[in-house]
């Protein structure tokens, strides 16, 4: 690690978004904890491209849902890192249903990872963020579609805006910001997984810009509010979409 370096935690970074994000910053030269909460050979094999291209990054296991595990996380990235500067909270679910087909499962797991995780983390950035320090939550796009069967899930992420508005004021003083990235379709297994090719194709069309987003594109927003020329933004949602909405 060098003197001086920021640390990033990225949860849910074994893949996808997460991944993308995890690699952004540490070509931005943050040191990034790469977490998990399944799998390690995910997690472990982007932490060894990290490292062969230069980067600082540790895999680190840790359930969101879990207080103690979350804990334990930014424990172990203070041990490695000396401290942790930023919080990107990428981990999440998303399982589709009308609302009178959700069952107690899907209800329970989607409160208990996309909004209660998202407090955990919250909860213990706000207690062991270095002064100065960024946090980037990740709602989506789907928060102001109101399309039907996301109601669910859609409701957990609204849940995550609330929050960051509310953070956004009470770490202020410390010169911490809160913002929300809120992507629309983005081509990654958790948006692709089950819906036919022509599906994909006729949401893709329909974004003005005429295409899904990449999860490059989503990494390139983090990286600006964790960056130096995102210090004036704070307690915002941007919805990174391509225009969608």
């Amino acid at each position: 690690m060098v003197e001086g370096q920021r640390c990033a935690i990225v949860t849910g970074s074994s893949r996808g978004i997460g991944a993308a994000v995890a690699e952004r910053l540490t070509a931005e030269g943050l040191a990034v904890v790469v977490n998990y909460a399944g799998r390690a050979e995910p997690a472990d094999e982007l932490v060894r491209k990290i490292q062969a291209n230069g980067g600082t990054a540790m895999a680190c296991r840790a359930d969101v849902s879990v207080a103690a595990e979350v804990a334990a996380m930014f424990e172990a990235a203070k041990a490695a890192f000396g401290g942790v500067d930023v919080l990107v909270n990428n981990a999440g679910i998303m399982n589709l249903a009308p609302l009178a087909e959700s069952s107690d499962d899907l209800v329970d797991r989607h409160l208990s990872i996309n909004l209660k995780g998202t407090i955990n983390t919250l909860r213990e950035a706000a207690r062991c963020l270095r002064d100065g320090g960024r946090i980037v939550n990740f709602s989506s796009s789907v928060v102001g579609l109101y399309q039907p069967t996301y109601g669910v899930y859609a409701a957990t992420k609204a849940g995550v805006e609330a929050l960051t508005h509310i953070l956004a004021k009470e770490l202020g003083p410390r010169g911490i910001t809160v913002n929300a990235v809120a992507p629309g379709p983005t081509a990654t297994a958790l948006f692709l997984d089950g819906k036919p090719p022509e599906l994909v194709d006729r949401i893709a069309k329909a974004a003005p810009l005429g295409r899904l987003g990449q999860p490059d594109d989503i990494a390139a927003v983090v990286a600006f509010l964790v960056g130096p020329d995102g210090g004036w933004v704070n307690g915002q949602v941007l919805r990174a979409n391509g225009g969608a909405i």
